[in-house]
């Protein structure tokens, strides 16, 4: 995936960068579950909806 979801996010004001480094670090610590489930858990997104279109977004980008 060319692109970061969290950077994604901040630059779209969905997450604040704390916020993403939060989710990270949860999965650093081994938090085996996806981005957007543990954004979702902490109250960061509401739904997937941010998430499915930055997956879109990269899903529609030219190979390189």
């Amino acid at each position: 995936m060319a692109g970061k979801i969290g950077e994604y996010l901040v630059q779209n004001g969905v997450m604040s960068s704390s916020q993403v480094a939060t989710v990270i670090n949860h999965q650093k610590e081994g938090d085996a579950r996806l981005f957007g489930e543990i954004a979702i858990e902490l109250g960061y997104l509401a739904d997937n909806e941010p998430i499915d279109k930055f997956l879109e977004l990269q899903d529609n980008k030219p190979q390189k």
